[in-house]
């Protein structure tokens, strides 16, 4: 994948992930709201998840979308510094196909099949 098409897929998915990000701010903002206004009851209502799982899983996505970001930011600098698509680990050529899959990747795929074992 040439770098042109490389960073505006990048640049994309970046401005995709704040958009996330900021939802997932709101989620925690209710949640947060709901937990210190003294209106809720969150071990009695039967209809729904209560507020801590709302916060924990509000947590975790937050987490994910931030850990998303640092990977693309990671990626655009591979690309400004004129490595993207090469594997960081055993320096060879990351697969376009891979590369459209996850624009983002550092590794190439046997690489990251041999650490995620």
């Amino acid at each position: 994948m040439d770098h042109t098409t490389a960073n505006e897929l990048l640049t994309a998915r970046r401005a995709e992930l704040v958009l996330e990000l900021e939802r997932v701010d709101s989620d925690l903002e209710s949640a947060r709201s709901a937990k210190t206004d003294g209106t809720d009851d969150d071990e009695h209502d039967p209809e729904g998840a209560t507020t801590s799982a709302q916060w924990s899983h509000a947590t975790g996505m937050w987490r994910s979308v931030l850990s998303q970001i640092d990977e693309v930011d990671l990626a655009l600098a591979r690309v400004r510094q004129g490595n993207y698509g090469t594997c960081i680990r055993c320096s060879r050529a990351i697969t376009d196909g891979r590369l459209e899959a996850r624009p983002a990747a550092a590794l190439c795929i046997s690489c990251a099949r041999e650490l995620s074992t």
